[in-house]
């Protein structure tokens, strides 16, 4: 039986912002894009609320689906440094929100995605909000980056 979505995965627009997913799993688009390929790594595991309630098998799949975000992002973005915050202050699922970083700017379908925060700390509050044709076209480009990678 399929694990049903949890509250965090529909914050961030699940299922049309799904990039992809694994048994424990949920990678998403960040309707905010801080930087160009912002994602979201949610845990689909019921009841994880603290990340020391992962299941073993959730912090093995970590490492593989980590290794797929950092290779998916290394080829669409060209990101020099990759940050992965878990504040864990509003949203009540375990997640991680995945910033590539880099210096200066990266393009996508006519718009300019800044780094406004480089070298420090990624500028959470100057996102660039996506229009909805804009996410889709990404999520498309993420996940067929994400399977033929």
């Amino acid at each position: 039986m399929p694990i049903p979505p949890n509250e965090t995965m529909l914050k961030f627009g699940y299922p049309a912002t799904l990039v992809a997913e694994t048994d424990c799993w949920a990678v998403l688009l960040r309707p905010q894009q801080v930087t160009l390929g912002s994602l979201v790594l949610i845990c689909r595991e019921p009841g994880t609320k603290a990340f020391s309630d992962l299941s073993e098998a959730a912090f093995a799949e970590l490492r593989t689906v980590v290794k797929g975000v950092e290779a998916l992002l290394r080829r669409f973005v060209h990101y020099q440094k990759i940050n992965y915050l878990m504040l864990m202050m509003v949203d009540p699922d375990v997640h991680f929100h995945v910033f590539p970083r880099y210096e200066g700017s990266r393009g996508y379908a006519g718009l300019d995605f800044p780094d406004r925060g480089w070298p420090g700390p990624p500028a959470l509050a100057e996102a660039v909000a996506l229009e909805e044709s804009h996410t889709a076209s990404l999520v498309a480009d993420l996940r067929a980056g994400w399977l033929g990678g």
